[in-house]
């Protein structure tokens, strides 16, 4: 079956030059924003910058020798499991899409609920700083478990090919939403995932945390009451921060901090908890909702 996952990605080849050509325009907006900050004086962010590009150059080299395949060939291998066929037409791209959409909010909602899934996708958050890099800082371990959340999606028909489709459609569309220079436009916010709907996402403050979860419609969020408008400065990364732009760091210390609880003396019942409960969950089963952004 594997034999043919090459040419059988042929199907999406438009999508991703498509993509492309998106990710060229991305790499302009990024580098214009970077000279912007330099000649305004506004230098914090670089050195968050050069570590978001540094995470991002070795995530390219991981899916290139291995991550990737795992994921394209975890997504393959589950059509066993397809109930029925899709065929490849433009209304199933356009389902496709919609879908997967839907899909990325529950798997994003999922990161920030359960403790394991987010001590890879608060690489992604830890930033204190927030700028069109931002969209390259995601965890170098991410594609060893997103896959899973896009099976059901192959098992009811679609064809694996359109759904990584989809899926990267889903992500190509975040790349400009990750920005201070935009700001409101009422329009758009409510009912596209833009810049100030994202920023909440981003933020620390009490009233942003586990909010805005879409990737590209907003109204998933409004649908199932995790939508929160930008109504204050936001103040980005995590409550707790992981104080450092070693990128080696960035990726691993939640990770490490989980572990030693997980190792911490105590029942299965409370070292689970620590695994699958939501950050912040304490041995007496109160979620503590501060810790998470």
């Amino acid at each position: 079956m594997f034999d043919n996952i090459e040419l059988r990605l042929s199907v999406v080849d438009p999508v991703f030059s498509v993509i492309e050509m998106i990710g060229l325009v991305f790499l302009l907006m990024l580098v214009s924003e970077a000279a912007w900050d330099v000649f305004s004086g506004y230098r914090k962010s670089l050195k968050e910058t050069g570590a978001n590009i540094f995470i991002s150059i070795v995530n390219s080299v991981l899916e290139r020798l291995a991550f990737g395949a795992i994921f394209v060939v975890g997504i393959f291998a589950s059509e066993k499991l397809a109930v029925s066929e899709v065929s490849l037409s433009w209304w199933s791209w356009l389902l496709a899409v919609l879908l997967a959409d839907l899909t990325y909010y529950w798997m994003h909602r999922c990161e920030h609920r359960v403790r394991l899934l987010w001590t890879y996708h608060s690489v992604h958050h830890s930033s204190p700083e927030f700028n069109f890099s931002t969209a390259l800082r995601l965890a170098w371990v991410e594609a060893l478990f997103t896959w899973i959340f896009f099976v059901p999606m192959v098992v009811i028909g679609f064809d694996p090919a359109q759904v990584i489709g989809a899926l990267a459609v889903v992500i190509a569309y975040q790349s400009w939403i990750h920005t201070e220079k935009f700001g409101k436009v009422r329009i758009l916010d409510a009912v596209l995932n833009t810049p100030s709907n994202h920023r909440v996402h981003h933020g620390r403050n009490r009233i942003y945390l586990d909010k805005n979860f879409g990737g590209i419609l907003i109204i998933w969020d409004k649908l199932f009451g995790t939508y929160a408008p930008e109504t204050e400065e936001v103040l980005f990364g995590i409550t707790k921060p992981v104080g450092s732009s070693n990128p080696f760091v960035i990726n691993f210390s939640e990770t490490a901090l989980m572990l030693k609880e997980v190792f911490r003396p105590g029942p299965m019942k409370l070292r689970l908890g620590r695994i699958f409960m939501p950050p912040g969950w304490s041995d007496n089963a109160k979620p503590r909702r501060n810790k998470t952004s």
